[in-house]
């Protein structure tokens, strides 16, 4: 090994790095996939209304279904500013 081999950057294994982002997408897919089809149109319809009251980003809304046994549960979660930061519009 050569001082020049040393200094060289080593290529990257671009193999592994693209299966690694095919899991990746696949595992997002397999999320998507077994949810209910309204999910994205309540998503967006909550943050437009969310944001009549406060500003938040287009990611403040998370929406997520739980399947059991006894049955499907909806998950929201909403991510809110800090007090102080609402717009206090009103009707």
């Amino acid at each position: 090994m050569s001082l020049l081999d040393f200094l060289r950057p080593r290529p990257k294994n671009t193999a592994n790095i693209a299966r690694e982002r095919l899991r990746i997408i696949v595992a997002q897919e397999r999320v998507t996939r077994d949810g209910p089809d309204y999910l994205p149109l309540l998503r967006n319809e909550l943050l437009e209304v969310i944001r009549k009251y406060v500003h938040v980003g287009a990611d403040a809304v998370q929406i997520n279904v739980e399947r059991s046994s006894e049955g499907e549960v909806l998950e929201l979660s909403v991510a809110l500013p800090e007090a102080g930061k609402a717009t206090g519009t009103s009707g």
